[in-house]
């Protein structure tokens, strides 16, 4: 087993713990980080964080106003979980609560990308409050991302990537075990100009048995 593999398990072995997928993935009963798919109370969730204005997702996810009605609809029809992609909701225990009220951090996306005429990975995202920010809570929700989509479904390969000067997030992306792979220049338009972007890879090898840890 290589040194990533064994970094990446010690870590989910140590902070996420499986208790009902689709409902709930992670341990809520520590307080550490979940992933659960959305409440309709909880779609202000993206209002909070990607439409609020540029303060909202920060210098690095801010792309200009957006409607967010569609994934309103979306959520209608399929709760943001289909077959090529989808939408958790980042998570916790709010501060002294009992039982399972949950305090919003953010969410996590996968989007199935063609990689040749019989071939796919995940594509994954994340998008936090400012308040959630710096904390871990980013990559105890990517490992955890991670895991889920290898336990759930046959991929090979998840990848992400972000912007060259988003260090904090490609900081989380390596603790939660994935490996830097390349640099796409004039990759992102942000900010009136085009940017470069990291490209960050995970393969189900990397991280042991294909079942998954947990």
């Amino acid at each position: 087993m290589s040194c990533l593999a064994r970094r990446y398990q010690r870590y989910v072995l140590g902070h996420a713990r499986t208790v009902t997928v689709p409902a709930l993935y992670g341990d809520r009963m520590s307080g550490e980080t979940i992933l659960r798919p959305f409440r309709e109370e909880e779609l202000s969730v993206f209002d909070q964080i990607l439409f609020s204005g540029p303060h909202g997702p920060g210098p690095f996810q801010w792309f200009g106003w957006r409607d967010t009605s569609a994934l309103k609809r979306r959520w209608a029809e399929d709760s943001l979980l289909g077959d090529d992609d989808g939408i958790f909701l980042v998570a916790g225990k709010a501060n002294g609560a009992d039982g399972a009220e949950d305090e919003p951090h953010g969410f996590v996306s996968w989007q199935k990308l063609a990689t040749a005429k019989s071939s796919w990975c995940w594509r994954v995202g994340i998008a936090l409050s400012v308040s959630s920010r710096g904390k871990g809570v980013g990559t105890r929700a990517q490992a955890l991302l991670v895991e889920y989509l290898f336990a759930t479904t046959p991929a090979h390969r998840i990848e992400a990537g972000t912007d060259v000067e988003n260090i904090a997030e490609q900081r989380a992306l390596e603790k939660a075990g994935f490996r830097r792979e390349g640099v796409l220049r004039g990759h992102i338009f942000r900010a009136g100009a085009w940017r470069d972007s990291v490209v960050y890879g995970i393969l189900r090898t990397d991280v042991g048995s294909g079942d998954g840890v947990g």
